[in-house]
């Protein structure tokens, strides 16, 4: 955040003025608050993806990046291409530090994760935290695509909150709305989506650690599978109230 405006008057300005806002709207406010130093981060997920679309809606060129991790499913590049191609944009790719993964891998081995949730936040701090933690810090504010409905983890979402972690405003349109909101505005839209939701995959990370889920299970029960459900999040979104990684 700008050193000449406190963190606390912003929230409570962006929050004024996004009360009973649309997500469009939300949208819209925001980057009129923030302009250049507001950008979407996107995992291709479907809510990031319905983002996407409502951004190209309000600007020709949004700002809108990725954490590729060097991980990543075929399906979510076929649909990072797909998304390009469709809106005419062109979305940032951020990697990790090529020296920090062959060191991990090198200790740990290549499928580390697996072993223990220490070993799991291992890499997911050193593929996703790290770049981020770069991109964030040239930033006054960020877009994500968290949903209450999503996790336990995640049933506390703000709509406005202050990023205590990385020191910004994250701003969360979809807050408040259902999976069934999601996909209607998917279908009716003709948003492009990654095809593994088509195949049973709700959440959508590495394609080492997501796998698909039965029906009525928790959307995101099929990342991390092998860990307990309040420890499953890579560390992108912490919950002070919660004090979860999220």
């Amino acid at each position: 955040m700008k050193a000449e405006k406190n963190m606390d008057s912003v929230l409570e300005e962006i929050r004024r003025k996004t009360q009973r806002q649309s997500p469009q709207e939300i949208l819209r406010t925001s980057l009129e608050q923030f302009g250049s130093r507001i950008a979407l981060a996107t995992s291709f997920g479907a809510e990031d993806q319905v983002l996407t679309d409502m951004l190209c809606r309000l600007q020709k060129l949004p700002a809108v990046f990725t954490l590729d991790t060097g991980r990543l499913p075929q399906e979510t590049y076929e649909v990072w291409e797909e998304t390009e191609t469709h809106y005419g944009i062109r979305i940032e790719g951020l990697f990790p530090d090529f020296q920090q993964v062959e060191a991990m891998t090198a200790e740990h081995g290549i499928n580390l994760f697996y072993r223990s949730v220490e070993l799991r936040t291992l890499c997911c701090r050193i593929r996703k935290i790290e770049p981020l933690k770069r991109k964030l810090s040239s930033l006054d504010a960020w877009i994500c695509g968290l949903r209450r409905g999503q996790s336990q983890t995640r049933s506390a979402v703000d709509i406005v909150q202050q990023d205590e972690q990385f020191g910004l405003v994250k701003i969360c349109p979809l807050a408040d709305w259902t999976c069934e909101q999601v996909w209607d505005y998917i279908r009716t839209n003709r948003v492009p989506y990654n095809k593994l939701h088509d195949r049973g995959y709700p959440s959508i990370g590495c394609a080492c650690c997501t796998r698909a889920v039965s029906p009525g299970q928790d959307e995101r029960s099929g990342r991390w599978w092998w860990e307990k459900p309040e420890q499953k999040e890579c560390g992108l979104h912490w919950n002070q109230r919660s004090c979860l990684r999220r």
